[in-house]
């Protein structure tokens, strides 16, 4: 089996994590980890890259690398962001398809391809932490595993397990 733990980052402003949002992370590592990790992947953003230190060095594993998978990296934020508001607060991914079909479904798979090429990295029993976007994050689950995960919160996320091809979510701590 191989395992990613994929997560939001936490509260930020511009590119960059809030002080609270530094403080999230803190606490999501001083309690939410299961290390060790042979990867720590970030979707490219400094936000996301932030997390991640704060994770890692958590962790105890501050010379394992992180690594840009900037796939797992939409290039149409605004368009995301904009189809959110459309869709109206807390709304998940089947909201969103409703407002931009189009967005959803080659996004889904562009993300979910992204993934993929994270996961099939990764040795048998490997587990890695990812840090990226929502709703980008949510979005690349179907495209990869064909699971509709609900959205998450800021440093929230989902444990993704693969054996064989097949694939198991179930939220994180």
């Amino acid at each position: 089996m191989r395992y990613a733990e994929l997560r939001r980052h936490t509260d930020n402003e511009g590119d960059r994590l809030t002080p609270q949002g530094a403080a999230d992370a803190e606490m999501i590592g001083r309690g939410g980890l299961h290390p060790p990790y042979v990867a720590f992947v970030s979707a490219g953003a400094a936000r996301a890259t932030q997390m991640l230190e704060i994770l890692r060095h958590a962790a105890g594993q501050d010379d394992t690398p992180i690594t840009a998978a900037t796939g797992l990296r939409s290039s149409v934020e605004n368009r995301w962001r904009d189809a959110a508001r459309a869709a109206g607060k807390r709304a998940d991914l089947e909201d969103i398809r409703a407002i931009d079909p189009d967005l959803v479904e080659r996004e889904s798979w562009l993300l979910g391809s992204a993934l993929r090429q994270v996961v099939a990295g990764l040795p048998e029993g490997g587990r890695a932490l990812v840090a990226g976007h929502g709703p980008t994050t949510e979005a690349a689950v179907p495209g990869l595993a064909g699971l509709v995960v609900p959205p998450l919160g800021k440093g929230k996320g989902v444990l993704l397990a693969e054996d064989g091809g097949d694939y198991q979510v179930e939220p994180l701590d």
